[in-house]
């Protein structure tokens, strides 16, 4: 899982710029991933932490998605040109929305109510993150050109 904030930091790994802890506080580094060493199986990215243009969170991890609000976050499906798009609600009152993201990648059925574990630990993780300010690792250690075994080859 990625996203364009991770470019951000992506870059500066290959360039071998260190990141303050206090720059781009939501970017990933993605090129290891890129250039096949990273190690084992485990994401770099182990959620993805979005926001609306309104302000409302959404966080990603897995195959769920948990949205801390109501609606799309944006969109207005009651104006003409996007009526036709609008999806019935399936928990009118639920200030919140939950999918799976495996069984309902159209994101048809809130599962607010019905898993409810899985609601709160997202949205704990969803607070800690938004009181931390950050959602990417802290001393983010770059690599570097002159490091990146592929165009070193090429570079001789």
């Amino acid at each position: 899982m990625t996203n364009t904030t991770d470019i951000f930091a992506t870059l500066a790994s290959v360039v071998g710029y260190k990141l303050g802890d206090d720059v781009a506080t939501d970017s990933f580094d993605m090129l290891p991933a890129m250039l096949g060493i990273q190690e084992g199986t485990k994401s770099i990215r182990p959620h993805l932490l979005t926001q609306s243009f309104r302000g409302e969170f959404q966080i990603r991890q897995g195959k769920w998605k948990y949205l801390d609000h109501r609606g799309s976050g944006g969109n207005n499906y009651n104006r003409a040109p996007l009526k036709r798009y609008a999806l019935a609600e399936t928990a009118p009152r639920a200030p919140g929305q939950l999918f799976d993201l495996e069984k309902d990648p159209a994101e048809t059925t809130n599962l607010y109510f019905t898993e409810q574990a899985k609601r709160r630990e997202l949205k704990k993780l969803l607070e800690r993150l938004k009181s931390s300010g950050r959602s990417a690792p802290r001393n983010r250690i770059p690599i570097g050109i002159e490091n990146i075994p592929r165009i070193k080859k090429q570079r001789k």
